[in-house]
This record gives structure tokens, sequence and C-alpha cells, in this order.
């Protein structure tokens, strides 16, 4: 990549983007080391503050490469298949950080890494997934045969999306409910403890929108190469 494209893959919106991203992100770190300890999990609690927004902007991410999917198939515009594909690889980044994440709090909360629990289990098979979606790209030679194929895993992968949610409700098992217990309508969390949240829920999801542009562009950039080299 020569400095001319680098520079045309980052412009001054993704600057303002990581900017606005840092900053936010600060302050959601702020937040989470002043918010009071958790009763139960006292400060183990911090790591939920990235761990819960990670799980969510993931999902936001798999659903957008579905609506991309989708675009593409409506479309036939091989643009719809790159930021497709992005924003699937930025869902995949932040799906192994919630794994990371859920690691992290469950060993001196469970006294192991991982154990197979529904969600835990639901949350590795999502994972699979997706990274079956990128095996399954990198196995198809023909662009347009394989842009189809992957329009179809994307649309197909987000019904894994509501499985993996409700798990916690449907097989209840050691893995706490949903802090944000959409289906009772609580939040079992304290205000200090829910703008902690909040306010790096944000961040992460500026951090997408600037993965998406970045890896979008660049995806572009090797489509463009690709049919060059045809």
């Amino acid at each position: 990549m020569n400095r001319a494209t680098r520079k045309s893959v980052f412009d001054t919106v993704d600057a303002v983007l990581l900017a606005a991203g840092l900053l936010v992100l600060a302050a959601g770190q702020y937040l989470a080391f002043t918010a009071p300890p958790d009763v139960q999990q006292h400060y183990l609690i911090r790591i939920l503050y990235v761990h819960v927004g990670a799980a969510w902007t993931a999902y936001l991410a798999f659903f957008v490469a579905m609506f991309y999917a989708v675009l593409y198939l409506w479309k036939q515009d091989p643009a719809y298949d790159c930021l497709s594909a992005a924003s699937a690889e930025v869902g995949l980044l932040f799906m192994a950080l919630t794994l990371f994440g859920g690691m992290m709090w469950a060993r001196p909360t469970w006294g192991v890494y991982w154990t197979w629990e529904p969600k835990l289990t639901t949350s590795a098979i999502l994972t699979a997934f997706y990274i079956g979606y990128f095996l399954l790209r990198q196995a198809i030679e023909d662009p347009e045969f394989r842009a189809k194929a992957a329009a179809a895993a994307a649309i197909l992968g987000v019904v894994n999306i509501p499985i993996n949610y409700m798990s916690v409700y449907w097989w209840r098992s050691i893995h706490q409910t949903a802090t944000f217990d959409i289906i009772n309508r609580k939040v079992h969390m304290d205000s200090p403890m829910v703008l902690a949240m909040l306010v790096n829920l944000v961040a992460i999801n500026i951090i997408y929108v600037l993965f998406l542009r970045l890896k979008g562009k660049v995806a572009r950039c090797a489509a463009q190469k690709e049919d060059w080299d045809e």
C-alpha cells in the first residue's frame, strides 16, 4: 500500500472518530474505576464494563454484516460485500475480546477459565461460525460466487445471536442473568455503574465505526486490486 493509498484510507472523519473514541473510552475507564464496588463481585465488576460493551458491539457488527449482505444480494454491488466482510471481521474481533474478558472474570468467580455451560457454549459456537465464515471466503476463488456464499452465511449467522442472548433465560446455569435484563425490564446495577457501562459502550461503538470504515476501505482496495490482476 503506497503513501497515497494510506492517505485515502485514513481521512479526517477517521481521525475525529479515533480522537472521540479514545476520549470517551478514557472517560468510561475513569467512571469504571471510580464507581463503587459490587456487593458480591466487589472490584471484579470492572471487567464487565468492557466485557458487556464488547459483546453488544459484536452483536451489532454481525447484524450490520447481515444488513450489507442483504444489500449485496439485492443490488449486486461489490462495495456492500466489502462492508459486510469488514463488519463481520470487526465483530469477530469484539467477540474474541468478549470471550477473553469473560474468561478473566470467570477464573476468580467460578474457579475456572472456561466451562461448557450454555452461555459460554453458545458464545463459542457463535465465534466458531464467523471463523468458518472467513474460511469460506478464503476457500472460494470466484469473487461473485464468494460474495453470494458469504452473504448467505452472514444472514444465517445472526440466528445464533438471540440464542446466545436468551441462553441465560432458557437454560439456567452458573452464568449470571443479563446485566440489562431486557426481558424483565430490569437493570441489575446502581446508577454510577450503569453510567460507567454505558459510556464504555459508547466508546466501543465509536471504535467499531472507525474499524468498520477502515476495514471497508481496505477491503475495497483489495477488491479493486483483485479486479486489476484478472
